[in-house]
């Protein structure tokens, strides 16, 4: 249970949903505590209705939570942010999903003595504190309970603070506490992770379709192999390669099919596609930051 705390959650899409679904699931809140908000208000009812939780504008949410959750995209996240400034206390604690962001520009924007600071001028001690705020990159497998997410600490966030935001995200998957400079790589990684496998999914299912398999028996053993192959490498604990090398013996198929792969880059593919990933959070980052 995260205690008594009001848990607000300022963006009702997937992700949003997919948070507060499971931290009722597993017992980690309430319905009393949780509030939502979301542009179009047909979406808070619908929330409202469905889980019994209460819904709210964006500065709403922020003023009557003591754990506000931005689950909205990159693009929009500075206009939220200005609507909910004026709400945002230092008793509060401030998680944000959105990709590429980093901690400093929501800092700034929420905490205007942090943009005095910056361009060096000396903070008056009457200003407020700055804002607690955690950092976070989940994944879409979130909505069924399967997610990877990284998750680092602002400067000013406690290990009270750690402790809250690992059980909202440990109640939809696996959570890894990073560096900050570490999550654009998750974002790379484990972020548009999802996008690389149900690619190569697809590529194994039209493989099937292609050697004389029925479309529906490939897709369903192409999915059910990677997820097999998944729980296997995480509850066995034993290195990809060890597992590969169980799979193939002298002179048969897997190691046929393995050469082909290796010859076509395959391994070097999904490095570069990782990098890619990376480099475009850091450009996001970059870009929001430029706003300021």
């Amino acid at each position: 249970m995260v205690t008594d705390m009001k848990l607000g959650f300022i963006g009702a899409g997937n992700m949003g949903e997919a948070l507060l679904k499971g931290l009722l699931k597993t017992g980690a809140a309430r319905p009393a505590q949780v509030l939502v908000s979301a542009r179009r208000p047909e979406r808070v009812r619908e929330l409202a209705q469905t889980y019994g939780i209460r819904g709210g504008s964006n500065a709403e949410v922020a003023r009557d939570s003591d754990v506000i959750v931005l689950c909205v995209k990159p693009q929009i996240l500075d206009q939220v942010l200005r609507s909910i400034a004026p709400d945002v206390s230092r008793d509060k604690l401030v998680i944000s999903v959105a990709a590429g962001v980093p901690i400093a520009a929501i800092e700034r924007r929420l905490h205007p003595a942090a943009n005095a600071s910056a361009q060096g001028a000396v903070p008056s001690p009457s200003k407020p504190a700055p804002p607690r705020i955690v950092r976070a990159m989940p994944n879409t497998p979130a909505t069924v309970g399967a997610g990877a997410t990284g998750i680092a600490l602002g400067e000013h966030a406690t290990e009270a603070d750690l402790a809250t935001a690992r059980t909202i995200f440990d109640s939809v998957g696996l959570t890894v506490v990073l560096d900050e400079s570490q999550l654009d790589a998750v974002t790379g990684l484990s972020g548009s992770g999802p996008a690389y496998i149900f690619l190569i999914i697809e590529a194994l299912a039209d493989a099937g379709v292609k050697v004389g398999l029925s479309r529906r028996a490939s897709l369903q053993l192409a999915a059910q192999t990677v997820l097999g192959s998944a729980k296997l490498l995480i509850e066995s604990g034993q290195h990809p390669g060890m597992l590969k090398d169980g799979v193939t013996s002298p002179g048969g198929t897997a190691i046929a099919g393995l050469h082909t792969l290796e010859a076509g880059g395959l391994r070097n593919v999904l490095m570069n596609a990782v990098e890619a990933a990376t480099r475009r959070s850091r450009e996001l980052g970059e870009e929001f930051l430029r706003k300021l």
